[in-house]
């Protein structure tokens, strides 16, 4: 493990878990990468040097630390009821007077097109005393009328923030309808067209919108969903996750992968906070070696899952399965910067109590990743009437739940399914489930629990 630390930017490590002995014939390593980042300070806060001005970039004027645009659903659907819209203007008003001084930063009016609502004239204002107060001023303009194209909002923020060169570059998305006003190819290709430009943290609010629409962009997005049921809370909500986004020091940090000849990686995944797989995000990065993105970097630590097939060797042979590295990108296209290294390795044994032994931290991300999924399989089976498949698979997740002591999913199950025996997994599908607290055991179905050490 090897720790590099840059002014003003954190101190990354990595820690490998893994059982390293291979049985003979052995071919497939596990291992448990956990990635820590720790004292980046404040930079998200960090004042720019002058009087604020409404277009980031100028001549002499430092970079924005930060830049971030909050995406508002203004369809004619946020009025029904209308504190729906009050409450969204009201939690973006307090999202924006979360902003700390010297951030770059936009708000836009979504429909079946995208609108500027703040500032205006295709650029960011800069966070002070007096745009935060006019942004609260124009925020009264917001109001409903229109259809939902998600797609056009993303391209309009994507925009806004490569308009100054701030190096962390966050989106804020709301939505509380379906994406009826552009095609599912529309919606895929802006995001396709947004990744690893910005992330993006999506929330619906209320109960008429698609899970998978919000999850989809905050997943391409490389950001947090979540459903907000009563849009009481949208403050709340708005707030925290500014909070977060200022709190971020490192952007476009990857983890790249090597791997010897012969050996091959088989899958990537973001076990913790929430699982996130990223096998098919690789972006080739020279012999034998592929780059994972992870997004922006504040204090924080997330675990990843790597399988890597390696050749079998005989009894008493190892060698390094993988290597792994976080590479941050240098300015100006050099060589990228090595954050921190860890190593994965393999070892040949006929000791058959040390090959068969599941390291735990491996035992128990592939059991939450089995939880996320029985709960998703569970729901499609409820929603297309197959109470069988449906009864057998939400079991599963009760029981899955129960194990790995994830209470927060255990008590949204209980929402869904009456709990017979939590540890057999038997369970009795309810009759009458409300709708938000299905979407909510959905959307929240990939967060896990961190192993204990």
């Amino acid at each position: 493990m090897a720790d590099f630390a840059k002014s003003r930017v954190p101190r990354f490590s990595i820690e490998v878990y893994q059982n390293e002995y291979l049985p003979r014939g052995g071919s497939e390593v596990n291992a448990i990468v956990t990635v820590t980042s720790v004292g980046g300070g404040t930079s998200g806060g960090a004042p720019l040097v002058g009087p604020s001005a409404s277009a980031p970039g100028l001549p002499g004027r430092p970079a924005p630390p930060a830049a971030v645009v909050i995406m508002v659903d203004c369809s004619g659907s946020m009025d029904y009821p209308p504190s729906k819209m009050r409450s969204a203007r009201d939690a973006t008003a307090a999202a924006v007077d979360t902003l700390h001084d010297g951030v770059a930063f936009a708000v836009v009016a979504g429909t079946h097109a995208a609108a500027e609502v703040y500032p205006g004239g295709g650029g960011l204002a800069i966070a002070d005393r007096r745009t935060r107060q006019e942004a609260g001023q124009s925020l009264r303009r917001l109001a409903a009328g229109g259809g939902t194209a998600i797609g056009t909002w993303l391209k309009l923020a994507d925009r806004l923030l490569t308009s100054c060169d701030a190096p962390i570059r966050h989106g804020i998305l709301l939505t509380d309808g379906r994406n009826e006003h552009e095609s599912p190819e529309e919606l895929r290709g802006a995001l396709d067209a947004c990744a690893g430009r910005f992330t993006c943290d999506a929330r619906g609010v209320g109960a008429d919108w698609e899970v998978k629409e919000v999850t989809g962009v905050a997943s391409a997005l490389l950001g947090t969903a979540d459903i907000v049921a009563d849009p009481s809370g949208l403050t709340a909500d708005f707030t925290g996750m500014m909070e977060v986004a200022l709190g971020k020091e490192v952007a476009d940090v990857s983890l790249r992968l090597w791997t010897p000849a012969g050996a091959e990686i088989r899958f990537v995944k973001q076990v913790a906070p929430a699982v996130e797989d990223l096998t098919g995000r690789r972006t080739e990065a020279g012999p034998r070696a592929g780059d994972y993105p992870t997004g922006s970097w504040g204090d924080e630590s997330r675990d990843y899952h790597i399988c890597v097939r390696v050749p079998p060797a005989g009894i008493g042979q190892e060698m390094l399965a993988a290597r792994a590295s976080l590479i941050r990108p240098a300015a100006g296209g050099g060589t990228p910067e090595v954050l921190s290294q860890g190593l994965v390795r393999a070892v040949w044994t006929d000791d058959m109590a040390a090959s068969t032994t599941i390291n735990p931290q491996v035992a128990h991300y592939t059991g939450q990743a089995e939880l996320a999924l029985a709960i998703q399989q569970g729901l499609a089976a409820r929603k297309a009437g197959d109470v069988d498949g449906a009864t057998a698979r939400l079991g599963r997740a009760v029981q899955l739940a129960a194990d790995s002591r994830n209470d927060d999913t255990a008590k949204l199950l209980s929402k869904v399914v009456d709990i017979v025996d939590a540890a057999a997994g038997t369970v009795r599908l309810k009759a009458k489930v409300a709708e938000a607290d299905e979407m909510t055991l959905e959307t929240r179905s990939t967060k896990t629990v961190r192993v204990n050490r």
